[in-house]
């Protein structure tokens, strides 16, 4: 049986609703919390069930979730400083003299989508944990994440 002909069993009316959150980043490992963007987001779309994803168009970004409190955004800097050091020789850096070579390693250590389950209109997000954006380039950026939601 094609998935046509479970849609048609199971009468699922699946649709597909893109939208964009816009940013101002000071850069230099910035996190900003988009949680409340992307509630937003799910409400304007009127998503009862599904899924949202979240996708940042950029080498040296990156998204997860955490605790957004002023303790454990320190921590997490301070482990990219220890694990990911700007101070350290770069190839990105020698061929394209921008200094940001360790933003694309941070960036690629996290990854740029995050998708959260949304069940009677809500994310599923655990009490203390938030969307979070962090901006690994070495100076401020204009961004545009893509926020793409599947369901019902």
């Amino acid at each position: 049986m094609g998935l046509g002909s479970l849609r048609e069993n199971w009468n699922i009316k699946m649709s597909v609703t893109t939208q964009t959150i816009q940013l101002q980043t000071e850069g230099n490992a910035d996190v900003l919390d988009i949680t409340s963007q992307v509630v937003q987001a799910v409400k304007v779309s009127e998503l009862h069930d599904g899924i949202v994803t979240i996708f940042c168009p950029s080498a040296t970004s990156a998204l997860t979730t955490i605790e957004y409190e002023s303790g454990c955004i320190s921590d997490l800097r301070r482990l990219f400083d220890e694990i990911v050091d700007p101070d350290r020789h770069y190839a990105h850096n020698a061929r394209w003299h921008d200094g940001n070579g360790h933003s694309h390693v941070r960036a690629a250590l996290l990854g740029p989508s995050l998708t959260v389950p949304v069940v009677n209109g809500r994310l599923t997000l655990g009490t203390w944990q938030q969307i979070i954006y962090v901006d690994f380039d070495n100076r401020p950026r204009q961004r545009e994440l893509i926020v793409q939601l599947l369901g019902e």
